[in-house]
Protein backbone atom coordinates (compact mmCIF):
# COMPACT_ATOMS: atom_id res chain seq x y z
CA UNK A 1 0.00 0.00 0.00
CA UNK A 2 2.77 2.22 1.10
CA UNK A 3 4.37 1.40 -2.38
CA UNK A 4 0.85 2.69 -4.30
CA UNK A 5 1.11 5.74 -2.67
CA UNK A 6 4.58 6.42 -3.16
CA UNK A 7 4.10 5.72 -6.46
CA UNK A 8 1.12 7.75 -7.11
CA UNK A 9 2.99 11.11 -5.14
CA UNK A 10 5.79 10.52 -7.27
CA UNK A 11 3.74 10.42 -10.61
CA UNK A 12 2.19 14.03 -9.68
CA UNK A 13 5.69 15.44 -8.45
CA UNK A 14 6.56 14.07 -12.51
CA UNK A 15 3.50 15.71 -13.82
CA UNK A 16 3.47 19.24 -11.75
CA UNK A 17 7.41 19.02 -13.00
CA UNK A 18 6.57 18.80 -16.84
CA UNK A 19 6.46 21.88 -18.92
CA UNK A 20 2.24 22.38 -20.39
CA UNK A 21 2.76 20.76 -23.60
CA UNK A 22 3.93 17.30 -22.00
CA UNK A 23 1.27 17.32 -19.41
CA UNK A 24 -1.18 18.14 -22.43
CA UNK A 25 -0.17 15.10 -24.08
CA UNK A 26 0.06 13.33 -21.47
CA UNK A 27 -3.10 13.64 -20.46
CA UNK A 28 -4.76 13.27 -24.04
CA UNK A 29 -2.65 10.40 -25.03
CA UNK A 30 -2.52 11.64 -28.71
CA UNK A 31 -0.10 10.13 -30.83
CA UNK A 32 2.56 12.53 -31.58
CA UNK A 33 3.10 10.55 -34.79
CA UNK A 34 -0.07 10.86 -36.20
CA UNK A 35 0.03 14.19 -34.97
CA UNK A 36 3.13 15.26 -36.60
CA UNK A 37 1.67 13.32 -39.85
CA UNK A 38 -0.88 15.24 -39.70
CA UNK A 39 0.73 18.50 -39.66
CA UNK A 40 3.36 17.55 -42.10
CA UNK A 41 -0.21 16.24 -44.18
CA UNK A 42 -1.34 20.63 -44.05
CA UNK A 43 1.71 21.66 -44.94
CA UNK A 44 1.49 19.97 -48.05
CA UNK A 45 -1.98 20.67 -48.62
CA UNK A 46 -1.15 24.69 -47.92
CA UNK A 47 2.36 24.73 -50.35
CA UNK A 48 0.02 22.90 -53.45
CA UNK A 49 -2.84 25.76 -52.33
CA UNK A 50 -0.15 28.31 -53.01
CA UNK A 51 1.59 27.08 -56.03
CA UNK A 52 -1.75 25.95 -57.57
CA UNK A 53 -3.30 29.52 -57.22
CA UNK A 54 -5.56 28.31 -54.17
CA UNK A 55 -7.43 25.59 -56.80
CA UNK A 56 -5.52 22.35 -53.87
CA UNK A 57 -7.87 23.31 -51.31
CA UNK A 58 -11.50 23.77 -53.25
CA UNK A 59 -14.06 21.87 -51.85
CA UNK A 60 -13.57 19.95 -55.57
CA UNK A 61 -10.79 18.77 -55.39
CA UNK A 62 -11.03 17.43 -51.61
CA UNK A 63 -13.67 15.66 -52.76
CA UNK A 64 -11.84 13.72 -56.35
CA UNK A 65 -8.68 13.84 -53.65
CA UNK A 66 -10.50 11.70 -50.89
CA UNK A 67 -11.77 9.25 -54.24
CA UNK A 68 -8.35 8.70 -54.93
CA UNK A 69 -7.51 7.60 -52.06
CA UNK A 70 -10.01 4.85 -50.91
CA UNK A 71 -8.45 2.25 -52.96
CA UNK A 72 -4.80 2.15 -51.70
CA UNK A 73 -6.26 3.36 -48.26
CA UNK A 74 -8.37 -0.06 -48.64
CA UNK A 75 -5.13 -2.01 -49.25
CA UNK A 76 -2.68 0.03 -46.72
CA UNK A 77 -5.18 -1.52 -44.05
CA UNK A 78 -4.49 -4.79 -45.14
CA UNK A 79 -0.70 -4.23 -45.57
CA UNK A 80 0.04 -3.08 -42.03
CA UNK A 81 -0.73 -6.77 -40.47
CA UNK A 82 1.56 -8.07 -43.19
CA UNK A 83 4.87 -5.75 -41.96
CA UNK A 84 3.86 -5.89 -38.66
CA UNK A 85 4.70 -9.51 -39.28
CA UNK A 86 8.24 -9.01 -40.70
CA UNK A 87 7.04 -9.67 -44.12
CA UNK A 88 6.32 -7.52 -47.49
CA UNK A 89 3.66 -8.09 -49.96
CA UNK A 90 4.72 -6.58 -53.22
CA UNK A 91 2.15 -8.31 -55.32
CA UNK A 92 -0.62 -6.29 -54.12
CA UNK A 93 -0.75 -4.26 -57.70
CA UNK A 94 -0.73 -7.27 -60.07
CA UNK A 95 -3.69 -8.71 -57.74
CA UNK A 96 -6.10 -5.61 -58.20
CA UNK A 97 -5.30 -5.58 -61.46
CA UNK A 98 -6.19 -9.33 -61.98
CA UNK A 99 -9.14 -9.46 -60.19
CA UNK A 100 -10.33 -5.99 -61.70
CA UNK A 101 -10.31 -7.77 -65.12
CA UNK A 102 -11.99 -11.17 -64.12
CA UNK A 103 -14.68 -8.69 -62.12
CA UNK A 104 -14.56 -6.77 -65.18
CA UNK A 105 -15.40 -9.77 -67.63
CA UNK A 106 -17.80 -11.56 -65.56
CA UNK A 107 -20.18 -8.29 -65.39
CA UNK A 108 -19.44 -7.03 -69.11
CA UNK A 109 -19.33 -10.66 -70.77
CA UNK A 110 -20.17 -13.99 -69.13
CA UNK A 111 -22.84 -13.09 -66.32
CA UNK A 112 -24.93 -10.81 -69.24
CA UNK A 113 -25.11 -14.12 -71.10
CA UNK A 114 -26.44 -15.91 -67.82
CA UNK A 115 -28.49 -14.20 -66.12
CA UNK A 116 -29.33 -11.10 -68.58
CA UNK A 117 -28.26 -7.61 -69.25
CA UNK A 118 -28.68 -5.18 -65.85
CA UNK A 119 -29.75 -7.93 -63.84
CA UNK A 120 -30.05 -6.85 -60.14
CA UNK A 121 -27.93 -9.88 -58.92
CA UNK A 122 -24.89 -9.05 -61.63
CA UNK A 123 -23.10 -6.67 -58.66
CA UNK A 124 -23.24 -9.30 -56.08
CA UNK A 125 -22.12 -12.22 -57.75
CA UNK A 126 -19.20 -10.22 -59.19
CA UNK A 127 -18.04 -9.14 -55.72
CA UNK A 128 -18.51 -12.26 -54.21
CA UNK A 129 -16.06 -13.70 -56.85
CA UNK A 130 -13.96 -10.91 -57.00
CA UNK A 131 -13.25 -11.27 -52.56
CA UNK A 132 -13.02 -15.31 -53.27
CA UNK A 133 -10.70 -14.92 -55.96
CA UNK A 134 -8.34 -12.45 -53.87
CA UNK A 135 -8.63 -14.58 -50.85
CA UNK A 136 -7.71 -17.26 -52.47
CA UNK A 137 -4.27 -15.85 -54.28
CA UNK A 138 -3.72 -14.40 -51.14
CA UNK A 139 -3.75 -17.78 -49.44
CA UNK A 140 -1.57 -19.20 -51.79
CA UNK A 141 1.01 -17.25 -51.26
CA UNK A 142 0.50 -17.37 -47.45
CA UNK A 143 0.75 -21.01 -47.89
CA UNK A 144 4.10 -20.88 -50.00
CA UNK A 145 5.67 -18.48 -47.22
CA UNK A 146 4.22 -20.51 -44.55
CA UNK A 147 5.10 -24.04 -44.85
CA UNK A 148 7.39 -23.95 -47.90
CA UNK A 149 9.93 -21.76 -45.90
CA UNK A 150 10.13 -18.93 -49.04
CA UNK A 151 10.52 -15.52 -48.23
CA UNK A 152 7.93 -13.29 -48.87
CA UNK A 153 9.62 -10.83 -50.81
CA UNK A 154 10.34 -13.61 -53.19
CA UNK A 155 7.14 -15.33 -53.59
CA UNK A 156 4.79 -11.78 -53.80
CA UNK A 157 7.84 -10.31 -56.60
CA UNK A 158 7.22 -13.90 -58.27
CA UNK A 159 3.36 -12.99 -57.59
CA UNK A 160 3.90 -9.37 -59.20
CA UNK A 161 5.17 -10.85 -62.42
CA UNK A 162 2.32 -14.02 -62.64
CA UNK A 163 -0.21 -12.00 -62.03
CA UNK A 164 0.33 -9.14 -63.96
CA UNK A 165 1.09 -11.81 -67.17
CA UNK A 166 -2.38 -13.40 -66.18
CA UNK A 167 -3.72 -9.83 -66.44
CA UNK A 168 -3.06 -10.02 -69.98
CA UNK A 169 -3.89 -13.46 -70.81
CA UNK A 170 -7.14 -13.22 -69.77
CA UNK A 171 -8.50 -10.84 -72.42
CA UNK A 172 -5.32 -10.73 -74.75
CA UNK A 173 -4.44 -6.85 -73.52
CA UNK A 174 -8.10 -5.99 -74.37
CA UNK A 175 -9.56 -3.14 -72.09
CA UNK A 176 -13.35 -4.54 -70.80
CA UNK A 177 -15.76 -2.29 -70.66
CA UNK A 178 -18.67 -0.95 -69.53
CA UNK A 179 -19.64 -2.04 -65.87
CA UNK A 180 -22.79 -3.00 -64.28
CA UNK A 181 -25.06 0.31 -63.53
CA UNK A 182 -25.04 -0.82 -60.04
CA UNK A 183 -21.54 -1.82 -59.85
CA UNK A 184 -20.47 1.86 -61.13
CA UNK A 185 -21.77 3.22 -57.94
CA UNK A 186 -18.69 1.42 -55.94
CA UNK A 187 -15.98 4.16 -58.04
CA UNK A 188 -18.26 7.38 -56.66
CA UNK A 189 -18.87 9.99 -59.00
CA UNK A 190 -22.17 12.21 -59.07
CA UNK A 191 -24.36 8.67 -58.90
CA UNK A 192 -21.81 7.23 -56.60
CA UNK A 193 -22.60 9.44 -53.73
CA UNK A 194 -24.79 9.64 -51.06
CA UNK A 195 -25.82 13.58 -51.42
CA UNK A 196 -26.28 16.08 -48.88
CA UNK A 197 -28.57 15.11 -46.12
CA UNK A 198 -27.91 11.56 -46.55
CA UNK A 199 -24.06 12.81 -45.59
CA UNK A 200 -25.06 14.90 -42.40
CA UNK A 201 -26.88 11.87 -41.10
CA UNK A 202 -23.47 9.52 -41.56
CA UNK A 203 -21.72 12.94 -39.70
CA UNK A 204 -24.17 13.19 -37.05
CA UNK A 205 -24.03 8.73 -36.39
CA UNK A 206 -19.99 9.24 -36.46
CA UNK A 207 -19.43 11.64 -33.57
CA UNK A 208 -22.40 9.80 -31.45
CA UNK A 209 -19.91 7.03 -32.23
CA UNK A 210 -17.05 8.78 -30.98
CA UNK A 211 -18.55 10.09 -27.70
CA UNK A 212 -19.99 6.66 -27.05
CA UNK A 213 -16.54 5.27 -28.19
CA UNK A 214 -14.76 7.42 -25.71
CA UNK A 215 -17.51 6.74 -22.70
CA UNK A 216 -16.91 3.18 -23.28
CA UNK A 217 -13.10 3.77 -22.75
CA UNK A 218 -13.50 5.43 -19.66
CA UNK A 219 -15.86 2.60 -18.05
CA UNK A 220 -13.48 0.14 -18.90
CA UNK A 221 -10.81 1.58 -17.66
CA UNK A 222 -12.25 2.43 -14.57
CA UNK A 223 -13.45 -1.42 -14.20
CA UNK A 224 -10.17 -2.83 -14.79
CA UNK A 225 -8.41 0.06 -12.64
CA UNK A 226 -6.58 1.58 -15.49
CA UNK A 227 -5.20 5.36 -15.39
CA UNK A 228 -8.68 7.99 -15.95
CA UNK A 229 -7.62 10.73 -18.57
CA UNK A 230 -8.79 14.14 -17.20
CA UNK A 231 -12.21 15.09 -17.84
CA UNK A 232 -11.41 18.18 -19.78
CA UNK A 233 -9.35 15.77 -22.31
CA UNK A 234 -12.52 13.27 -22.69
CA UNK A 235 -14.53 16.77 -23.68
CA UNK A 236 -11.56 17.89 -26.13
CA UNK A 237 -10.83 14.96 -28.19
CA UNK A 238 -14.88 14.58 -28.05
CA UNK A 239 -14.89 18.21 -29.90
CA UNK A 240 -11.80 18.01 -32.01
CA UNK A 241 -13.33 14.64 -33.59
CA UNK A 242 -16.95 15.80 -33.95
CA UNK A 243 -15.37 18.90 -35.28
CA UNK A 244 -13.22 16.89 -38.11
CA UNK A 245 -15.88 15.01 -39.11
CA UNK A 246 -18.44 17.53 -39.41
CA UNK A 247 -16.06 19.62 -40.91
CA UNK A 248 -15.04 17.10 -43.48
CA UNK A 249 -18.96 16.65 -44.05
CA UNK A 250 -19.28 20.28 -44.86
CA UNK A 251 -16.80 20.14 -47.54
CA UNK A 252 -18.39 17.35 -49.56
CA UNK A 253 -21.67 18.83 -49.40
CA UNK A 254 -20.52 22.34 -50.78
CA UNK A 255 -19.03 20.65 -54.21
CA UNK A 256 -22.28 20.22 -56.69
CA UNK A 257 -23.11 18.36 -59.18
CA UNK A 258 -21.76 19.32 -62.89
CA UNK A 259 -24.55 21.90 -64.67
CA UNK A 260 -25.02 19.91 -67.10
CA UNK A 261 -25.71 16.48 -65.25
CA UNK A 262 -27.78 18.73 -62.72
CA UNK A 263 -29.91 20.06 -65.81
CA UNK A 264 -30.56 16.23 -67.20
CA UNK A 265 -31.74 15.10 -63.20
CA UNK A 266 -34.20 18.93 -63.34
CA UNK A 267 -35.28 17.44 -66.26
CA UNK A 268 -35.92 13.93 -65.98
CA UNK A 269 -37.62 15.14 -62.60
CA UNK A 270 -39.88 17.76 -63.82
CA UNK A 271 -37.89 19.97 -61.67
CA UNK A 272 -38.21 23.71 -62.42
CA UNK A 273 -34.50 25.10 -63.67
CA UNK A 274 -34.06 28.29 -61.01
CA UNK A 275 -32.43 31.26 -62.92
CA UNK A 276 -29.36 31.04 -60.61
CA UNK A 277 -29.12 27.35 -61.08
CA UNK A 278 -29.74 23.83 -59.02
CA UNK A 279 -27.23 23.08 -56.24
CA UNK A 280 -27.25 19.23 -55.37
CA UNK A 281 -24.37 17.77 -53.51
CA UNK A 282 -22.19 15.09 -54.14
CA UNK A 283 -21.71 14.21 -50.29
CA UNK A 284 -19.94 11.60 -49.02
CA UNK A 285 -18.83 8.96 -51.85
CA UNK A 286 -19.35 5.76 -51.66
CA UNK A 287 -15.98 4.17 -51.86
CA UNK A 288 -14.76 6.82 -48.98
CA UNK A 289 -17.61 5.17 -47.02
CA UNK A 290 -16.39 1.52 -48.18
CA UNK A 291 -12.52 2.88 -47.12
CA UNK A 292 -13.98 4.10 -43.81
CA UNK A 293 -15.66 1.02 -43.26
CA UNK A 294 -12.56 -1.36 -43.93
CA UNK A 295 -11.16 1.17 -42.07
CA UNK A 296 -13.18 0.67 -38.73
CA UNK A 297 -13.45 -3.27 -39.44
CA UNK A 298 -9.51 -3.93 -39.69
CA UNK A 299 -8.95 -1.73 -36.63
CA UNK A 300 -11.43 -4.13 -34.43
CA UNK A 301 -9.79 -7.10 -35.29
CA UNK A 302 -6.02 -5.71 -35.10
CA UNK A 303 -7.19 -3.96 -31.44
CA UNK A 304 -10.03 -6.56 -30.29
CA UNK A 305 -9.66 -10.00 -31.39
CA UNK A 306 -7.57 -12.70 -30.35
CA UNK A 307 -6.33 -13.07 -34.14
CA UNK A 308 -4.72 -9.13 -34.15
CA UNK A 309 -3.58 -9.67 -30.84
CA UNK A 310 -1.25 -12.88 -32.38
CA UNK A 311 -0.51 -10.81 -35.72
CA UNK A 312 1.59 -8.15 -33.27
CA UNK A 313 3.17 -11.04 -30.78
CA UNK A 314 4.19 -12.66 -33.88
CA UNK A 315 5.79 -9.31 -35.14
CA UNK A 316 7.31 -8.39 -31.70
CA UNK A 317 9.18 -11.75 -31.50
CA UNK A 318 8.60 -14.81 -33.67
CA UNK A 319 9.94 -17.71 -31.76
CA UNK A 320 8.69 -16.66 -28.62
CA UNK A 321 5.00 -16.41 -29.85
CA UNK A 322 5.57 -19.92 -31.63
CA UNK A 323 6.71 -21.01 -27.87
CA UNK A 324 3.71 -19.86 -26.57
CA UNK A 325 1.34 -21.99 -28.45
CA UNK A 326 0.27 -19.42 -31.69
CA UNK A 327 -0.06 -21.35 -35.05
CA UNK A 328 2.25 -18.87 -36.53
CA UNK A 329 2.04 -20.49 -40.16
CA UNK A 330 -1.26 -20.52 -40.26
CA UNK A 331 -1.76 -16.51 -39.46
CA UNK A 332 0.54 -16.11 -41.78
CA UNK A 333 -1.57 -17.83 -44.36
CA UNK A 334 -4.72 -15.69 -42.78
CA UNK A 335 -3.20 -12.81 -43.07
CA UNK A 336 -2.01 -13.10 -47.03
CA UNK A 337 -5.94 -14.09 -47.66
CA UNK A 338 -6.92 -11.32 -45.89
CA UNK A 339 -4.69 -8.88 -47.99
CA UNK A 340 -6.09 -10.80 -50.88
CA UNK A 341 -9.54 -9.81 -50.26
CA UNK A 342 -8.58 -6.11 -49.51
CA UNK A 343 -6.89 -6.12 -52.69
CA UNK A 344 -10.37 -7.40 -54.37
CA UNK A 345 -12.12 -4.56 -52.89
CA UNK A 346 -9.87 -1.94 -54.02
CA UNK A 347 -10.07 -3.89 -57.59
CA UNK A 348 -13.95 -3.11 -56.97
CA UNK A 349 -13.47 0.21 -56.37
CA UNK A 350 -10.85 1.28 -59.45
CA UNK A 351 -12.61 -0.83 -61.60
CA UNK A 352 -16.02 0.99 -60.82
CA UNK A 353 -14.11 4.48 -60.96
CA UNK A 354 -12.76 3.42 -64.12
CA UNK A 355 -16.11 1.91 -65.34
CA UNK A 356 -13.55 -0.76 -67.68
CA UNK A 357 -11.08 -3.08 -66.20
CA UNK A 358 -7.62 -2.33 -68.23
CA UNK A 359 -4.05 -4.09 -68.17
CA UNK A 360 -2.37 -0.83 -66.51
CA UNK A 361 -4.78 -0.77 -63.62
CA UNK A 362 -2.61 -1.09 -60.27
CA UNK A 363 0.35 -0.22 -61.73
CA UNK A 364 2.67 0.91 -58.82
CA UNK A 365 0.07 0.53 -56.35
CA UNK A 366 2.20 -1.78 -54.30
CA UNK A 367 4.69 1.32 -54.06
CA UNK A 368 2.13 3.64 -52.93
CA UNK A 369 0.65 0.80 -50.16
CA UNK A 370 3.76 0.01 -48.85
CA UNK A 371 4.93 3.74 -48.62
CA UNK A 372 1.29 4.91 -47.22
CA UNK A 373 1.69 2.11 -44.39
CA UNK A 374 5.29 2.73 -43.61
CA UNK A 375 4.63 6.98 -43.48
CA UNK A 376 1.40 6.03 -41.07
CA UNK A 377 3.99 4.16 -38.67
CA UNK A 378 4.19 0.75 -39.30
CA UNK A 379 7.91 -0.28 -38.48
CA UNK A 380 9.91 -2.71 -41.29
CA UNK A 381 11.23 -4.08 -38.30
CA UNK A 382 8.04 -5.84 -37.37
CA UNK A 383 5.49 -5.62 -34.23
CA UNK A 384 4.27 -2.42 -34.72
CA UNK A 385 1.89 -0.09 -36.74
CA UNK A 386 -2.29 0.91 -36.53
CA UNK A 387 -4.29 1.02 -39.40
CA UNK A 388 -5.44 4.79 -38.67
CA UNK A 389 -1.97 5.75 -39.55
CA UNK A 390 -1.91 3.38 -42.54
CA UNK A 391 -5.13 5.08 -43.67
CA UNK A 392 -3.74 8.89 -43.14
CA UNK A 393 -0.40 7.52 -44.68
CA UNK A 394 -2.46 6.96 -48.29
CA UNK A 395 -3.74 10.17 -47.53
CA UNK A 396 -0.71 11.62 -47.24
CA UNK A 397 0.77 9.51 -50.51
CA UNK A 398 -1.88 10.57 -52.35
CA UNK A 399 -2.04 14.40 -51.57
CA UNK A 400 1.57 14.88 -52.93
CA UNK A 401 0.54 13.02 -56.34
CA UNK A 402 -2.88 14.83 -56.35
CA UNK A 403 -1.31 17.91 -55.78
CA UNK A 404 2.40 17.34 -58.55
CA UNK A 405 -0.85 16.88 -61.09
CA UNK A 406 -2.77 20.01 -60.35
CA UNK A 407 0.99 22.08 -60.69
CA UNK A 408 1.85 19.89 -63.75
CA UNK A 409 5.39 18.03 -62.47
CA UNK A 410 6.26 15.47 -64.61
CA UNK A 411 5.61 11.86 -64.19
CA UNK A 412 8.95 10.48 -63.79
CA UNK A 413 9.42 13.94 -61.11
CA UNK A 414 6.28 12.83 -59.55
CA UNK A 415 7.63 8.90 -58.93
CA UNK A 416 11.14 10.98 -57.96
CA UNK A 417 9.46 12.33 -54.78
CA UNK A 418 7.60 9.93 -53.66
CA UNK A 419 10.63 7.35 -53.55
CA UNK A 420 12.42 9.98 -51.67
CA UNK A 421 9.30 10.36 -49.06
CA UNK A 422 9.23 6.61 -48.79
CA UNK A 423 13.46 6.61 -47.86
CA UNK A 424 13.09 9.84 -45.32
CA UNK A 425 10.08 7.86 -44.00
CA UNK A 426 11.91 4.92 -42.85
CA UNK A 427 14.80 7.05 -41.77
CA UNK A 428 12.38 8.69 -39.48
CA UNK A 429 10.71 5.63 -38.35
CA UNK A 430 14.42 4.25 -37.44
CA UNK A 431 15.63 7.43 -35.22
CA UNK A 432 12.00 7.22 -33.56
CA UNK A 433 12.56 3.86 -32.46
CA UNK A 434 16.42 4.45 -31.38
CA UNK A 435 14.86 6.88 -29.13
CA UNK A 436 11.81 4.77 -28.01
CA UNK A 437 14.86 2.61 -26.81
Amino acid sequence: MADITNTAHANRARAASENPVKRFFRATEIDTRLLGMVGAMLIIWIGFNIMSGGLFLTPRNLWNLSVQTASVAVMATGMVLVIVTRNIDLSVGSILGFVGMIMGVLQAELLPQLLGFNHPATWIVTLLAGLLLGAAIGALHGTIIAFLNVPSFIVTLGGLLVWRGATWFVTSGRTVAPMDATFRLMGGGTEGSIGFTASWIVGLIACVAIVATIINSRKQRKRFGFPQRPMWAEYFLAAVGCALVLGAVAIVNSYPWPVAIARRYADANGIEWPEGGLFIAHGIAIPVLIAIVVGIIMSFISTRLRFGRYVFAIGGNPEAAELAGIKTRWVTVKIFALMGMLCAVAAAISTARLNAATNAQGELDELYTIAAAVIGGTSLSGGMGTIAGAMLGALVMQSLQSGMVLVGIDTPFQRIVVGVVLVVAVWLDTIYRARAK
